[in-house]
């Protein structure tokens, strides 16, 4: 580099270069001294003036001063909807439960049962229905959901990782079920259906050490209910 910097060659191109002629006539705001090459051959770089004339000055967040708030603040007109824990009365619900696993999921809807009734929901607006396994839960959901009786369905099961691909199938299937069902019958469908490696997982989910997984699907079937019944109709 040392050596190309030297060559004489280069000291003229640079020196007579348009570009760094048409610099010192920029229109961008700096200003730039010629380039002059002494017997040690060092050069001196164009150095930019302090600030821009004529730039406006922006703020951290890309506004100029005479705005007063950033737009990452949200105006007063818009409007945030939420689902509230606390309006509950009127709302019915449907939990849908499979048996398959059933020393789990009884350990779901007894987990949701209670939840249900801590924030207020009456037991006569709770419906449990029983269906054989996870597999068939969406279609019940859905059926449940399209029916018009209900505010929110909740879709309990439990499908335990075995020796063959058949788990892989049902949890996809059950996933995409109650999905379907939300999806159809516009009606929330919450997925409260675990899907494990081994029964220590499950029961560690069904009330153990990681919690009540269906007490947590219930809140959000609430939360979802409340948004729909007061804010979405």
């Amino acid at each position: 580099m040392a050596s190309l910097l030297t060559s004489p060659s280069t000291k003229q191109y640079l020196a007579s270069s348009s570009l760094f002629q048409h610099c010192n006539q920029s229109r961008c705001g700096y200003k730039t001294t010629n380039l002059s090459f002494s017997s040690s051959s060092s050069i001196s770089l164009p150095q930019p003036q302090q600030g821009f004339a004529n730039a406006p000055t922006l703020t951290a967040v890309g506004r100029s001063p005479r705005h007063s708030s950033s737009f990452l603040e949200a105006p007063e007109a818009v409007r945030h909807l939420v689902g509230s824990l606390n309006r509950t009365e009127g709302l019915r619900f449907a939990v849908v439960v499979a048996r398959f696993n059933e020393i789990v999921t009884r350990r779901l809807l007894e987990g949701a049962i209670e939840t249900f009734t801590r924030y207020s929901v009456k037991e006569e607006d709770i419906d449990v229905v029983w269906v054989p396994g996870s597999f068939e839960v969406g279609v019940v959901a859905e059926k449940l959901g399209k029916s018009g009786n209900y505010n929110a369905v909740l879709c309990i099961g439990a499908v335990i990782r075995g020796d063959t691909t058949h788990y892989d199938a049902v949890a996809n299937s059950a996933a995409s079920g109650v999905l379907s069902a939300g999806l159809n019958s516009g009606v929330p469908c919450i997925f409260g259906v675990l899907t494990c490696e081994d029964m220590d997982q499950a029961l560690n989910r069904a009330g153990g050490k990681a919690g009540n997984k269906g007490a947590e699907a219930a809140l959000t079937a609430i939360e979802m209910a409340s948004l729909f019944e007061h804010h979405l109709k």
